[in-house]
């Protein structure tokens, strides 16, 4: 059996048509759609660590990354803003390692540049890995000078102040302008990231077509900001005259103007909508050579991103949200099965590596954290588990079939949402509920194993509460 795993970062769930629509205006996801009718669609899949690559940990090795021990890196050049952003630890297999001893071609095209940065292994166990360079803070070009006329053009010159936390903390008109230089000259859509890996990938599956059986994993950082986007793609969200805008801000945006977040939001859409398209591609070159007749083929995200909702843009971990830490994860099987049906079972990122493997019929050599979940899906047999854990630095959220805590991992600043409210995140039941707080405050601390790295307690306690949360402090 073939085996593709597609990875988008920062596509939302609900920017995907099967899984319904963003609070602003539907999505145009016609590939994906087609592609969600013909597989198990999972509705409540959730991270493991965020953000980035503590992610990608858990999907590369089925292990969890939480509560970040041996993860405190400090590796020059690199971002040093989150708990477990480091590469993949020598003793953990990876399951392309796995697969690649088993007798499977591997190969990885990715443009996420954070994974190929010095002193990263993510392309451990891969037969051939391409990194196609370029987005963001990369430093793939270092000329010509990006001009102001440019540079005002892609973002309103009174929004150009102001720090945003990346690889390297520089304002926001200092981000823009390393991105320009990256990508400022584009004239063709099959010139844009999105386009580039995918068509990379069917490329591969080209040149690899006498392979069997292979594993072929496919990163696209778009739709990740910045979102520059053919024109012909934002229109079909906003074909009005406001300033173009294509950088996410990381912090509060009730200040914005309406024209100013409607475009943000347009330029998202158009991307997301452009991923689309060119998932189509490598859909299509799968059908082409016959290869859906063989290949599993599973779709999924690293987290969302959150443009105005609750009047912020970017994406964090404390207070948390939804369109942050529900994922899209859809997966075809080439035998119909679980095709058109949905599971509502909790899944995590560190399921689809062990799901993958049992798909597979290859045993890990080492213990995973996660639990294939493929068989119990589509047979209805029950869950994998009761609750899932997902952290971020010093908070974690701790959500079950019922509730949505966040809480930092000394226990204080506390949001407990029910999930059954007409207004879920609307208001805090902390004080309501102090006995679900601890409940599942202690299903965090036990999925530690009970106890935390000085460093990340530190930063708890040096990390200030969020407005509206509660004093309550359970005791475990």
């Amino acid at each position: 059996m073939n085996i593709v795993l597609v990875v988008f970062d920062s596509w939302r769930k609900d920017c995907i048509g099967a899984y319904g629509s963003p609070p602003w205006w539907k999505v145009r996801t016609p590939h994906m759609d087609r592609f969600a009718a013909e597989s198990l669609v999972v509705t409540r899949a959730y991270p493991e660590s965020l953000p980035t690559l503590p992610a990608r940990r858990a999907l590369y090795t089925g292990r969890r990354v939480y509560p970040f021990w041996d993860a405190d890196f400090q590796l020059k050049g690199d971002f040093r803003g989150a708990p477990g952003w480091g590469p993949i630890p020598e003793n953990q297999d990876t399951i392309s390692e796995v697969l690649q001893r088993a007798g499977y071609r591997t190969a990885l095209v990715a443009d996420v540049y954070h994974m190929f940065k010095p002193s990263k292994n993510f392309w451990r166990g891969f037969d051939q890995w391409v990194f196609l360079r370029g987005q963001e803070l990369d430093a793939a070009r270092s000329g010509p000078a990006i001009t102001k006329e440019v540079m005002n053009h892609w973002m309103p010159p009174e929004l150009q102040t102001g720090e945003r936390r990346t690889s390297i903390v520089m304002n926001q008109g200092e981000f823009l302008r390393r991105c320009l230089l990256n990508m400022h000259d584009r004239r063709r859509e099959e010139e844009y990231f999105c386009a580039r890996v995918m068509t990379e990938a069917a490329r591969w599956l080209e040149q690899n077509y006498d392979a069997e059986p292979f594993f072929l994993v496919v990163e696209s950082f778009d739709p990740h900001e910045p979102w520059f986007v053919p024109e012909w793609y934002r229109r079909q969200y906003d074909d009005g005259d406001s300033h173009e805008q294509v950088i996410s801000f990381y912090r509060d945006v009730s200040d914005l103007s309406p024209a100013v977040l409607c475009r943000s939001r347009a330029n998202y859409s158009g991307l997301v909508t452009m991923c689309d398209r060119w998932f189509g591609h490598l859909y299509a070159t799968l059908s082409a050579m016959g290869k859906l007749d063989d290949t599993i083929v599973i779709v999924t995200s690293d987290h969302g991103h959150s443009i105005g909702d609750r009047n912020y843009m970017g994406k964090r971990g404390y207070p948390s949200a939804p369109e942050v830490y529900d994922v899209p994860l859809l997966i075809r099987h080439p035998q119909g099965i679980g095709a058109g049906k949905r599971c509502d079972m909790l899944v995590q990122h560190q399921d689809i590596p062990a799901t993958i493997l049992e798909l597979a019929g290859v045993p890990s050599p080492q213990p995973l954290d996660g639990q294939p979940f493929w068989r119990r899906a589509v047979e209805g047999s029950g869950p994998v588990r009761d609750h899932v854990t997902v952290a971020w630095g010093s908070a974690i959220t701790v959500i079950d079939e019922h509730w949505w805590l966040n809480i930092k991992v000394n226990g204080k600043g506390a949001f407990l949402h029910d999930l059954a409210a007409h207004n879920t995140f609307g208001i805090n039941l902390t004080d309501r509920h102090p006995e679900t707080v601890q409940r599942l405050f202690q299903q965090g601390v036990d999925d530690a194993h009970g106890k935390f790295p000085p460093y990340i307690l530190e930063m708890a306690e040096q990390q200030a509460d969020a407005p509206g949360c509660s004093a309550l402090v359970p005791r475990v």
